[in-house]
């Protein structure tokens, strides 16, 4: 057992050594070019060392890195962008689209989720590898033991923007499913609502994910008109704002 504890404590300080030599930490943000709205499943790679990080949902990282690093943002729908660390703490990155931009709610609604989420998969296989270190303990021809390899990957820093990344695509995916039942054609037909009304109804009314996934079409269209009988009878009661966007001016 105490051996264990040993080689547990090696493997700590093996993960956690990079951060006491590194000269400094280098913090960002990511964002679309043309919209100025911050990107979350961005890649940021440190081309001299390779370390490689995932941006959270509000489009921040934080890498180590010297000054004359390239660091290189990587993202699906968007083409690369490089930027050379200079003596400024905050990296910032404004990613362009390969193609025109689309209201991705507009589309995300008319996509298959599972193919959504297949393609995020494969997009980021290596997150979705680093996220699962397999058993801690395994099999080999001297008897049972400690895997070495899961436990670096369960404490390294990549891996656990690997675990961040992989819960924000899962996360998205709910959305994706429900907005996929929860369409705009299925309240708009049922409801008669359209436009900003319709958009209003479907916020406020926005079931969960694990009624989507267990609910009939049946079930589900008696949901939306016992939510609209509810709505009809004083609309003012369900008021909502709408969510915030990010301010342009405060994404350079």
């Amino acid at each position: 057992m105490k051996t264990l504890q040993n080689i547990v404590i090696l493997i700590l300080l093996f993960a956690l050594a990079p951060d006491a030599f590194a000269q400094k930490r280098i913090e960002g943000i990511v964002s679309d070019f043309n919209t100025k709205q911050r990107i979350s499943k961005v890649t940021i790679r440190n081309t001299r060392t390779n370390e490689e990080v995932f941006n959270n949902s509000k489009g921040e990282f934080s890498i180590m890195a010297d000054k004359g690093d390239a660091l290189i943002a990587t993202s699906r729908e968007y083409y690369p962008d490089t930027v050379i660390v200079n003596t400024s703490l905050v990296i910032l990155f404004h990613l362009k689209r390969e193609s025109i931009y689309i209201d991705e709610v507009s589309v995300v609604a008319k996509k298959d989720p599972d193919e959504i989420l297949k393609k995020a998969r494969n997009d980021y296989e290596k997150a979705f590898r680093l996220s699962d270190p397999g058993d801690l303990f395994s099999v080999g021809q001297n008897g049972a033991g400690l895997s070495i390899n899961s436990i670096y990957s369960l404490f390294s820093r990549e891996a656990k923007n690997a675990k961040r990344l992989k819960k924000l695509i899962e996360s998205d995916y709910k959305d994706n499913v429900i907005e996929y039942k929860f369409s705009e054609q299925l309240v708009s037909r049922t409801t008669g609502l359209e436009g900003e009304e319709l958009n209003k109804f479907r916020r406020i009314f926005k079931p969960s994910y694990f009624f989507i996934i267990s609910c009939t079409q049946y079930e589900l269209t008696n949901y939306i008109k016992e939510c609209y009988e509810k709505y009809q009878k004083n609309p003012s009661r369900y008021f909502i704002e709408p969510l915030p966007t990010i301010n342009p001016i405060l994404v350079p």
